[in-house]
C-alpha cells in the first residue's frame, strides 16, 4: 500500500523570502507546512515545516507526462503506480532567520532552490541560502523558476540568463533549471521527473551507532489531561546514520540545562523510546530517510517549546563528545553573504562573538583567543559534535548575522 511508504531521501527547500517555497510544498504534498500562528499571519516560514509526498509514474504515457502527484495519471486519467516516498524540509528564507535555515540544511540530502521568475536574481538570500549550502556540501541541487505566470516571456528569459550567471562557478553551476508556476500547477510533472533523475536515494549505514539530530521538541498532552492520561514529551528531526527501535533506551546531549550554586551547567537525559513515527506512519523502527517523531518517557515540560532543539539523541557512551570550547580553524569567505553592500570579511577579531550552526545546533561563542590560523572560542551554549562536522560562522553586521565562512574543530 502506498500509504505504507517509508520516506527516502531529505529534501529541503531554499530560497529569497516569498519565492514560493511553502506554497509548492503544498501542491506537492497536499499539506500547509506554515502552522504555527505567526507564521501565518505574517506569511512566512519562521519554524521549520516538515511534509511528505509520493511520487506517481504512469504506465501508459511517456516521457515528462507519465510523473505525477496522483493516483490518477493528470494526462489519461489512469491509475498511476507509486515511485518513491519523499520528505520535505521547508526552510525560512528571510534573512533574520538564517540560523533556522542552516539547522534545516543539515538534515537534508539534496535541495530545490527557489527563484522567482518576476524578481532580479540573485536577491540577498538566494545568495545566502545557495553559499550555504555550498558550506554544508549539499552537492544535488535543482534550480526551480517559479512564479513563471507572474512574468511576460522577455522577463523570464532575462531571469533565466541572471541565474546562469549567478550559478557559474558555484555547486549549482550545472543543476537544471525547471520553469514553473507551483500556484497554478505549472509544470510540476516536469519537476518530479527531474527530482526522480537527478535525486537518487542515498545509501544508508545500519550498522553504525544512531544519530537522531533534534529540530523539533513538543508536549502534545492537552490542556487539562488528566494525570494518568499523559504522556511522555515527544522528539522530531531526522537520523544521520543507525537506526532507533521501539523500547530502546536513547541519550540525549548536550542534555537539559540545569544551574547550581550559581553555577550553569547541561545534564544529559536519558529516557526509553515508548513510540516511533516516519511521518505519520507508526513503525518498530526508524532509519535515516524523512522525518521522524520518537516518542519518550520524558516529562512533558522538558521538551515544551522546541526546549531540546539542537540536541542529539543516541544510545548510551555512544554519541560525539560534548564541547564547551575548542581550537577551531576557520576558512573566511571573500564576501560577506547576503549583505545588500559589497563588504569584504574581516579577519576574526579577539573577544568578537560569532554565532556557529553545526548540525541542528546553534549556539554563540566569544573568542578568546587567536593562534596562528586557528580561533579558540569559549560557547554559551555546549553543542554534541564529532570533529568531522562543518560549523558554519555568522558575525553580528548591523542588525543582522551575515555568514563569513566554516571551521572545522582542531582540539
Amino acid at each position: 500500500m502506498v500509504d505504507k511508504l517509508i520516506p527516502e531521501i531529505n529534501i529541503g527547500l531554499f530560497g529569497h523570502v516569498d519565492s514560493g517555497k511553502t506554497t509548492l510544498v503544498s501542491k506537492l504534498s497536499g499539506k500547509w507546512t506554515d502552522v504555527h500562528s505567526e507564521e501565518i499571519k505574517r506569511g512566512i516560514t519562521i519554524k521549520l515545516g516538515y511534509a511528505e509526498a509520493v511520487f506517481y509514474k504512469c504506465s501508459k504515457c511517456k516521457d515528462t507526462e507519465s510523473y505525477n502527484i496522483n493516483k490518477k495519471c493528470s494526462t489519461c486519467n489512469e491509475k498511476t503506480d507509486s515511485i518513491r516516498k519523499v520528505s520535505f524540509i521547508d526552510a525560512p528564507g528571510h534573512e533574520t532567520l538564517m540560523a533556522t535555515m542552516l539547522s534545516g540544511a543539515a538534515i537534508i540530502d539534496a535541495a530545490l532552490l527557489l527563484i522567482s521568475a518576476n524578481e532580479t536574481c540573485p536577491q540577498p538570500q538566494t545568495r545566502e541560502h545557495l553559499m550555504a549550502l555550498e558550506i554544508l556540501g549539499v552537492k544535488n541541487i535543482i534550480i526551480i523558476q517559479n512564479k513563471i505566470d507572474l512574468a511576460d516571456k522577455k522577463t523570464i528569459v532575462e531571469n533565466y540568463k541572471q541565474i546562469k550567471k549567478f550559478t557559474k562557478g558555484t555547486i549549482a553551476e550545472s543543476s537544471p533549471i525547471i520553469p514553473i508556476s507551483a500556484q497554478h500547477d505549472v509544470n510540476i510533472n516536469a519537476l518530479v521527473e527531474e527530482i526522480e533523475k537527478n535525486f537518487p536515494t542515498p545509501k544508508r549505514d545500519l550498522t553504525t551507532p544512531p544519530l537522531l539530530f533534534i529540530a523539533r521538541s513538543f508536549d502534545v498532552n492537552k490542556p487539562g489531561a488528566k494525570w494518568d492520561k499523559l504522556v511522555g514529551g515527544v522528539l522530531g528531526g531526522a537520523l544521520k546514520q543507525g537506526k532507533i527501535s521501539l523500547n530502546d533506551e536513547i541519550t540525549i546531549a548536550p542534555g537539559l540545562k540545569l544551574e547550581e550554586a550559581g553555577k550553569t551547567f547541561w545534564k544529559p537525559l536519558t529516557t526509553r523510546v515508548t513510540g516511533l513515527k516516519h511521518g505519520n506512519i507508526e513503525v518498530k523502527e526508524i532509519i535515516p530517510g524523512g522525518s521522524v517523531g520518537v516518542m519518550t518517557q520524558l516529562d512533558p515540560s522538558l521538551v515544551k517549546s522546541d526546549n531540546l532543539i539542537g540536541n542529539i539523541a543516541g544510545h548510551k557512551d555512544k554519541l560525539p563528545k560534548t564541547w564547551h570550547e575548542f581550537y577551531l580553524k576557520p576558512t573566511l569567505l571573500k564576501r560577506v553573504v547576503g549583505s545588500k553592500e559589497d563588504l569584504e570579511v574581516e579577519s576574526i577579531k579577539k573577544g568578537e562573538n560569532l554565532m556557529l550552526n553545526v548540525n541542528s545546533s546553534i549556539t554563540l561563542g566569544i573568542v578568546d583567543e587567536l593562534k596562528k590560523d586557528l580561533v579558540h572560542i569559549s560557547l554559551r551554549i555546549p553543542v554534541c559534535v564529532d570533529k568531522e562536522d562543518r560549523f558554519a560562522i555568522s558575525r553580528r553586521i548591523g542588525m543582522r548575522w551575515r555568514l563569513i565562512g566554516i571551521g572545522t574543530i582542531i582540539e
